[in-house]
């Protein structure tokens, strides 16, 4: 396995993640508190502490913080899937591999980091919405790998 092609794997696979998962969390936030800009707002908890999430409206100190990191964790996730499942052999090997990630994310994010680590999502989004945006992120990676299966 080449460098660039890996590299390139990863950053292809972490902006289908990113995007949607951005998209995912401010829908839901949106839907559930009239506010899109919520649910990353709560991901810079991590840097500003839990009242990040009480936070509404879009500023650059909460919601582009709450993006940046949401955005790196989804390079890291990826590159978690670059090293365990370099390839997808098809459609279907290409989603088993995103969900599969997607649940190693899932338990990772809340029964193996501290709180101060979590993605912050939980504060805002209901068990069902966070649950979706999972599945989001599942189809994402599923999808960057897919696309990625000829780099």
């Amino acid at each position: 396995m080449d460098q660039p092609s890996t590299w390139s794997s990863i950053l292809l696979n972490s902006a289908v993640a990113t995007a949607a998962t951005s998209g995912a969390s401010s829908w839901f936030a949106f839907r559930e508190t009239g506010h899109p800009a919520a649910a990353l707002n709560a991901t810079s908890h991590i840097l500003w502490g839990d009242d990040a999430a009480s936070k509404d409206k879009a500023d650059l100190r909460h919601t582009l913080v709450g993006a940046v990191i949401n955005a790196a964790a989804m390079v890291s996730w990826a590159s978690v899937q670059q090293l365990l499942f370099p390839r997808a052999r098809g459609p279907l090997s290409a989603l088993g591999i995103g969900a599969t990630v997607s649940g190693l994310a899932y338990v990772t994010d809340y029964y193996l980091v501290p709180r101060r680590l979590t993605p912050g999502f939980e504060k805002r989004l209901s068990p069902p919405a966070l649950g979706a945006v999972y599945a989001v992120l599942a189809a994402a990676l599923g999808v960057g790998a897919w696309l990625g299966r000829k780099r």
